[in-house]
């Protein structure tokens, strides 16, 4: 093969060499080969051959691709929607919008997101929207890694039930042609909106494929009343009592939770992810119980949720808005401690979908973002993951690379102005 591309005059390049970069303190080679982390190395020590992209990382820190664990993708186009509203005229607002929306929506709205999350060190996200083939080309395109969801959400409506049965199986059928840097996954939308047997269902079908199932849960106080109200029980121990919990459920916001949900919770090796931005827009609280959920093994991620309700898809500004808010309703600075905030942006999140990825080691996905530390946000002598995510801003992420390959170079991401643009018209036509 790479006698006959030098015959014709291609060039294959046989990966990239981030050379003189820091990772974890210390000055080294990173040499991707493929989608994988070939080998880390001292600097100037990495043994690679001639058709490697030799990258100078001088003044850059390289760490792990970070994880954005609840979304709405498409909801970039959503954002301002609903503001200074509660949550349940929030959500019935964002439903009246959403009958509104088409394949093209969903297309560039998720470009719009792709390329956010790409400006701001995210390399994978779980999405839980509409239209899941739709998006999938979107994120191909983009170059980032991601696990779309079928959503069912029938308000209790048997016709509605029947058809998302049907959808959610054509789709999955669709998902396995899809490429293998993104995944297919079931979402249940919540205990209110969706009726039991539609929760057995989705359940069951993802058991059965050895899918994830990620659902909205305990993320208001009226969620929790109303699912007391109508069975008895909280929403954790209703979806228990179901036997719908296990290992491959990823729950959202969980933030209104009493000991008994997290020792359920953490028996049943359920995933959470805290949302603190939505939490906190919508008014739905501020107290999630990361030290209880941590201390009972829960394994904790982070999201941004969409941009209808966070407004945008930054994780470096969601850690720190999480770190602070923990830190202050506990009257305890050492609440939330950083290497363990990051690991929940990165290493859990991956865990969570079953990735080998979320740290930086020989063998892992090659998912790494590369920050310039040349700016006054690093001058200072304190660790550097204080002064990333407290003191920086997500434009101190200059590159990213996902699977192996650039998707950002130097801040600048192929065909952004197009997508903007082309954006820009699709939302025009929503008014």
């Amino acid at each position: 093969m790479f006698i006959l591309a030098k015959m014709f005059g291609f060039h294959f390049m046989d990966g990239i060499l981030l050379r003189n970069v820091m990772s974890d303190g210390r000055k080294c080679d990173i040499h991707i080969k493929g989608n994988i982390i070939s080998d880390i190395a001292p600097a100037g020590e990495a043994k690679v051959g001639e058709d490697v992209e030799i990258v100078d990382c001088s003044g850059k820190t390289a760490l792990p691709g970070m994880v954005n664990m609840h979304t709405h993708a498409a909801m970039t186009l959503l954002r301002g929607v609903g503001e200074d509203i509660c949550f349940p005229e929030w959500i019935d607002r964002i439903w009246t919008e959403e009958e509104k929306i088409d394949e093209e929506y969903i297309y560039w709205a998720t470009k719009v997101a792709c390329l956010e999350m790409a400006k701001t060190g995210t390399t994978t996200f779980l999405d839980q929207y509409w239209m899941a083939p739709a998006a999938e080309k979107a994120v191909q395109e983009s170059g980032l890694r991601a696990v779309l969801s079928y959503v069912h959400l029938d308000h209790y409506d048997p016709v509605k039930s029947g058809l998302q049965r049907r959808e959610c199986e054509a789709v999955y059928e669709a998902s396995l042609s899809w490429p293998t840097t993104i995944g297919f996954s079931v979402a249940v939308h919540s205990v209110y909106s969706v009726s039991e047997q539609q929760i057995l269902w989705a359940a069951g079908f993802a058991a059965d494929h050895g899918l994830k199932l990620n659902i909205h849960l305990c993320e208001t106080e009226k969620e929790v009343s109303d699912c007391r109200a109508a069975h008895g029980m909280s929403p954790v121990r209703y979806l228990d009592s179901l036997g719908v919990l296990g290992p491959d459920v990823i729950a959202a916001h969980t933030l209104w939770l009493d000991d008994d949900d997290i020792r359920i919770l953490a028996e049943k090796g359920v995933s959470c992810v805290h949302n603190i931005n939505s939490n906190l827009k919508l008014a739905s609280g501020y107290r999630f119980p990361y030290n209880e959920l941590r201390d009972a093994g829960v394994n904790l991620c982070i999201g941004t949720d969409g941009c209808a309700s966070s407004n945008n898809l930054d994780l470096l500004e969601a850690m720190k808005t999480a770190a602070l808010v923990q830190k202050a309703w506990r009257n305890d600075p050492a609440a939330m401690p950083l290497e363990e905030l990051f690991a929940m942006s990165t290493a859990n999140g991956a865990k969570a979908l079953g990735l080998d990825s979320g740290i930086l080691r020989c063998g892992s996905l090659a998912d790494i973002i590369l920050v310039d530390t040349g700016s006054s946000f690093f001058l200072s002598d304190a660790p550097f993951m204080a002064n990333f995510i407290y003191s920086a801003h997500s434009d101190s992420v200059s590159s990213v690379i996902c699977d192996g390959k650039f998707v950002m170079r130097d801040r600048t991401v192929q065909g952004e102005h197009e997508i903007l643009a082309e954006a820009a018209k699709v939302l025009s036509k929503l008014k």
